[in-house]
């Protein structure tokens, strides 16, 4: 007689596992943290900065930009340095940035904090992942990784409400200050808990692509001021560095076909199918940012809502998108991804049009209810489009595609905060003329949203162009009842 087989008993975590676990979570946490706390506090940061829109946005842009520039290189660069090494020099960095912008006495000083904090977080957002497989025995990574993407998406989720809670009770920096004692601890349980590195290869040092991370931070830079220097985006300074990122993105491709670890590979950009996922990414990345954008100013200008309503609010949008994130991803596997990908991108067109379409007399709820539509078609948008993308390149391509991804996430952030951003506050200036500030800002509202309407029935156009066929996906066609 034979016994029934058991399922085999998971081995509990060595305790320097857990430390170590403990350590990586929080380092993934604090930065995603981040991206989204100070959004809540725009528009007090502008009052007590003196600032306009256009300049507190670099709040935001500032750190985005950092990241963007650096997290596509930072894993090589741990490659050459050391991962622990450079993960606790990037803890160390970020904790004293956020220091540094909690004690900012002007705008300027608070930039310039702000993009060294981007630094600090590009090395912990990157090096945090790669260290997973370091710490934890190999049957627990699966479970390690997924942490540490619960934790990124929690971040995101709680920041707007601590940043509106923070500013309510103990004023606006401390959303910046609240970092120093979270960084302090992770640092030493890191330093305790974290294998100490290899000695590494000096080979390596050829890996690292700096002329091409040059060009992106320039170009990157360039784009993003030329959107928001002054109100005239035709101006000549304006046109010049538009011209400046254009030509420094020209030479970026040039670079990247000749290097030796490049960036990203620009012969994967010949992928049809690949190219339109990418944009379409770009997208719909754009618009969800100018959510977390325009949306402070509309709360706190347009409806009166005080710090603390305005970062609860801000936080009903990413709360939705992480708990539709499961639900989508079941979704994608039960009806295929190409039906999932459009069924989300119309999902988030009727949000926006009942955001441009809804009286500013319904108030919050008639903001929030179209928001929610919005952000839970985006989540089955990002289930459905990534898994497009994977299943549509070489299984030896999929990390140079998965940067790819990253890319045009990140340029689309940048974009919805400089372009949706600049479109906001020009709307916003010329209605200002005739209207009161409240209204206004409701004009301005849905004028973006408006636009961002436009691109997500771009987008819309391209998904249902896009019929290449992908390996191991079922055609929409087989779908259709009967």
């Amino acid at each position: 007689m034979t016994s029934l087989a058991t399922p085999a008993t998971v081995e509990a975590l060595p305790s320097r596992a857990r430390w170590a676990l403990g350590s990586l979570s929080l380092a993934m946490l604090m930065p995603s943290l981040d991206t989204s706390i100070a959004n809540a506090g725009l528009p007090t940061l502008a009052q007590a900065l003196d600032a306009s829109f256009q300049q507190v946005q670099w709040i935001v842009l500032a750190y985005l930009l950092a990241i963007t520039t650096l997290i596509a290189s930072v894993g090589r660069l741990g490659d050459l340095l050391g991962r622990r090494r450079l993960l606790l020099g990037g803890i160390a960095l970020f904790t004293l940035a956020s220091l540094c912008c909690g004690l900012a006495p002007n705008l300027g000083w608070l930039l310039a904090a702000r993009a060294l904090q981007g630094v600090g977080a590009a090395l912990m957002l990157a090096l945090s992942i790669a260290l997973v497989a370091d710490s934890v025995p190999k049957a627990r990574t699966g479970s390690a990784m997924g942490l540490l993407g619960t934790l990124s998406a929690l971040g995101t989720s709680v920041g707007p409400s601590l940043g509106g809670l923070l500013i309510a009770s103990v004023g606006w920096r401390w959303i910046f200050l609240v970092n120093v004692p979270l960084g302090i601890v992770t640092l030493l349980l890191a330093w305790r808990s974290l294998a100490v590195d290899v000695r590494p290869n000096v080979a390596t040092r050829l890996a690292f692509d700096y002329p091409g991370t040059l060009l992106l931070a320039l170009a990157l830079a360039a784009y993003a001021l030329a959107l928001t220097l002054g109100q005239d985006l035709l101006a000549p300074l304006n046109l010049g560095l538009l011209a400046l990122a254009i030509l420094a993105s020209a030479l970026l491709v040039g670079v990247q076909r000749r290097a030796a670890a490049p960036l990203f590979q620009p012969a994967l950009l010949r992928l049809h199918g690949l190219r339109v996922r990418l944009l379409l990414n770009l997208l719909v990345s754009t618009v969800i940012m100018s959510t977390l954008v325009v949306g402070p100013f509309y709360l706190a200008r347009g409806l009166g809502l005080e710090p603390l309503l305005v970062g609860l609010s801000l936080s009903v949008g990413p709360l939705v998108a992480t708990l539709a994130g499961w639900p989508a991803g079941r979704l994608v596997d039960r009806l295929g991804a190409r039906c999932m990908s459009r069924s989300g991108l119309l999902g988030m067109l009727l949000g926006l049009l009942a955001l441009v379409l809804l009286p500013g007399s319904l108030g919050l709820a008639g903001y929030l209810t179209p928001l929610a539509l919005v952000t839970a078609g985006y989540a089955l948008f990002q289930a459905a489009n990534n898994s497009l993308v994977m299943l549509d390149v070489d299984p030896q391509q999929r990390g140079l595609t998965a940067g790819l991804l990253s890319l045009s996430r990140n340029l689309g952030l940048i974009s919805g905060t400089a372009a949706m951003g600049a479109l906001f506050a020009w709307i916003n200036s010329a209605s200002a003329v005739t209207r009161t500030m409240p209204d206004a800002v409701g004009t301005a509202m849905h004028g973006t949203y408006g636009v961002a309407a436009l691109l997500i029935a771009l987008a819309l156009m391209l998904a249902l162009s896009d019929r290449l066929s992908v390996p191991g996906e079922p055609p929409c066609e087989r779908l259709r009842p009967g």
